[in-house]
């Protein structure tokens, strides 16, 4: 995350990731829409994959089925969290804007982590980095959550923790409602604010916390057009009907 604020859910208020969404719901469907575009991309076998953007491991734990994978992300608690949910992946500390990693990957995704690129110049040097980590061949699929033409303003989301109440790794004791709203202050510029609160009862009790994230928005023709200038090769294609499109890169094949 670029910004020097560490949004809680990353840091104090981590320990509540596991109750939000179970790993083998809708982040199985997502995965499985990747896989499918690996196989239908890729011009190279793909065994490796690096999840940049990784936090609490959930994609880890449906895409370790079809790769080996490690997983890089910038806050410690939320590497925790995927480490305990996946044991048998390598998972790694870092800047998703400028790591070096001593291997090469044969596919890479990047979620809904990308949000956190603020400015133009943040998301073109998370692609540089991609692209130096990506064998040749191999593909690298992105996805914004938003576009200046998907936005819309003051949305509103609530969400039952209740509903991962099987998760693993979730805490005991606990139930939690997140409620998320989106508002952009200035829609002439690249960022908006998203805010959650979470209303937390432990053993009943209720309290109230909140959590502001800073978050990057762009014009939809943005993505592909700084994904040309790295270098990739590019299709697109769409997870569900209506979606935001998933952006298909492909590194040129030696």
């Amino acid at each position: 995350m670029p910004s020097n604020e560490t949004p809680r859910l990353y840091s104090d208020l981590a320990w509540l990731w596991p109750l939000w969404g179970a790993p083998d719901g809708e982040y199985a469907e997502w995965c499985a829409h990747v896989v499918e575009m690996i196989a239908k991309h890729a011009r190279r076998e793909v065994r490796t994959l690096l999840n940049l953007g990784c936090g609490g491991g959930k994609n880890a734990y449906n895409l370790k089925r079809h790769y080996e994978v490690t997983g890089l992300d910038l806050s410690p608690a939320m590497l925790a969290n995927a480490k305990k949910l996946n044991p048998e992946c390598t998972f790694v500390q870092g800047d998703m804007r400028e790591f070096l990693l001593p291997a090469r990957f044969d596919a890479i995704l990047i979620d809904d982590a990308v949000a956190y690129m603020t400015s133009r110049e943040d998301l073109s040097r998370l692609f540089h980095a991609a692209y130096r980590h990506l064998e040749p061949g191999g593909v690298m699929l992105v996805s914004p959550d938003e576009t200046k033409e998907t936005f819309a303003q003051n949305e509103t989301h609530v969400t039952r923790g209740s509903a991962a109440a099987e998760a693993k790794g979730k805490p005991e004791n606990v139930d939690v409602v997140f409620v998320e709203n989106n508002y952009d202050p200035d829609p002439a510029d690249d960022t908006y604010e998203g805010l959650i609160i979470y209303l937390i009862r432990e053993n009943g009790k209720l309290r109230v916390e909140v959590d502001h994230h800073k978050l990057g928005i762009f014009a939809a023709d943005v993505w592909p057009a700084l994904l040309r200038e790295v270098g990739y090769d590019l299709y697109e294609d769409h997870w569900r009907p209506g979606s935001v499109k998933t952006h298909i890169a492909v590194k040129a094949a030696a």
